[in-house]
């Protein structure tokens, strides 16, 4: 049997220098013969349109101009031909110093006649370094060779970085590094100056004030210092300097793997692999001058250096391409309620997760009441692990533990979900559902679908004749 579906999916990215939108065409296809479990994975994906790139608009410093983006928005869907009910999923995704929760809020706004069934809205720096490495060939490159790749994404604001190894995500963080942290005028007049910069002058002892005249040479320092202090942080060297400029939210970069690759995306990317003759201020900020620093520093002759597939497009790319995955097709849901859109997860460890197995309700009905006592939402996903091969009878406790726990807690009309890793759905589901006839609530039960606490996810509507659901996992739903 070789059944495939197709959805569209939107990518949009409002980062702190460039707007960008794209179309993917992702295909599932069931592999499984007639008699065997259906196995459905997305076989392909196909960027179908690229807009332009745009500069993103804003009112003043910080704050974006959400008419503008609309606007931006909607003559690429005039364009493309596509309609936002053509698209079923996708994110958008608002990167860098634009990632500000009354950006957040002012897109949200904007386009939501934009967003079609399924697009989801995110935002958060170790998210972007995801998507952007995705979407720049870093994880794939990581597959192909069974190595160890990290992915500098370096845009106007700040550069994420991501390492893959092997395709697994092992390490993420972000810093204040960026080309439009130093803005200039034609006449090379400075006319903004970030807190980092000002932070990198301080310790090199350069004297630097909005309406000075600034020579290349300066500038160059300035991106030399930059890019040393990645270097380091790829190396994991300690540097005050270092630790001032991270970014608010973003994790502590930690791993404990050497580095094999080294890639590049963002708009620095371009400048990084290819220098071009012009002024060296021609868009205004420090970007160009940075990329030269990269590109004579360290990082270019210590590491091998790979060429991105995708560099100021990557994370658009990634957001459109990426962002998806699908449920397990041993999954169970007693009727169609979807899409669902940013429930937050609440994830048993081990031994909770023993309990319940157990049949001991105590552990699991404390939890509840904590993470309703956190959250506004009303619903929420409970999230574990699961086993390999459960007995029958663990089944049946489990399934028993979940529904008197839940159906206890929950508000009336609010449906079960659980997310499980292992491929024990369909069976804890159906159980689920015998169980709770008293009192019946919907019941979604889905797995191999790895999620954490503080995690927000996404539920499409069911593909490929009902066999699998589409999801996306999002870290961090604003900055």
């Amino acid at each position: 049997m070789s059944e495939e579906s197709t959805i569209l999916s939107v990518g949009i990215d409002i980062g702190t220098s460039t707007t960008q939108v794209i179309f993917s065409r992702l295909t599932f296809k069931n592999s499984a013969g007639y008699f065997a479990v259906p196995h459905i994975a997305i076989v392909n994906k196909d960027v179908v349109y690229k807009s332009d790139i745009y500069m993103t608009p804003l009112q003043n410093q910080y704050m974006i101009d959400g008419e503008k983006v609309r606007d931006i928005v909607a003559g690429e869907f005039r364009k493309s031909g596509f309609t936002p009910a053509d698209t079923q999923t996708g994110a958008v995704i608002i990167t860098g110093e634009s990632a500000r929760k009354e950006n957040s809020e002012i897109v949200l706004r904007e386009l939501s006649n934009f967003a079609g069934e399924f697009v989801v809205s995110t935002a958060g720096p170790d998210l972007e370094a995801i998507i952007a490495g995705k979407g720049s060939g870093a994880r794939q490159y990581s597959i192909d060779n069974q190595c160890t790749v990290a992915n500098l994404d370096i845009g106007g604001g700040t550069t994420n970085v991501v390492l893959f190894d092997s395709g697994e995500v092992i390490g993420k963080g972000c810093v204040d590094i960026g080309g439009r942290l130093l803005k200039v005028t034609p006449d090379s007049r400075v006319e903004y100056i970030s807190d980092s910069v000002k932070r990198v002058l301080d310790v090199d002892g350069i004297s630097l004030h909005i309406g000075d005249e600034v020579s290349y040479g300066t500038v160059y320092r300035i991106g030399e210092i930059m890019s040393d202090l990645l270097y380091q942080w790829l190396c994991r060297e300690d540097n005050r300097l270092l630790s001032a400029i991270m970014t608010p939210g973003s994790s502590e970069f930690k791993f404990d793997k050497s580095i094999r690759a080294v890639c590049f995306s963002g708009g620095v990317a371009d400048c990084i692999y290819h220098p071009s003759e012009g002024a060296w201020a021609r868009y205004g900020d420090m970007g160009v001058v940075l990329g030269e620093a990269i590109r004579a520093s360290r990082l270019f002759s210590d590491f091998r250096v790979i060429e991105a597939k995708e560099t100021i497009r990557a994370t658009v790319v990634g957001a459109g391409s990426y962002t998806t995955s699908v449920s397990g097709s041993t999954i169970t849901y007693n009727r169609d309620v979807f899409p669902l859109k940013n429930i937050p997860v609440l994830k048993l460890n081990e031994n909770e997760q023993q309990d319940c197995f157990a049949g001991q309700t105590e552990g699991l009905m404390e939890k509840l009441r904590w993470m309703q006592a956190q959250s506004d939402s009303k619903q929420l996903i409970l999230a574990m692990k699961g086993k390999k091969n459960p007995s029958y009878m663990e089944v049946k406790r489990l399934a028993a533990c979940l529904v008197s726990a839940l159906d206890a807690l929950l508000p009336e009309g609010q449906p079960m979900l659980i997310v499980l890793e292992y491929d024990m759905a369909k069976a804890l589901g159906q159980m689920m559902m015998q169980l709770s006839t008293g009192h019946p609530r919907d019941v979604i039960c889905i797995d191999s679908v790895q999620v954490e606490q503080n995690d927000f996810v996404d539920m499409g509507k069911p593909l490929v004749n009902g066999l699998v659901i589409p999801v996306v996992v999002k870290t961090l739903i604003f900055g």
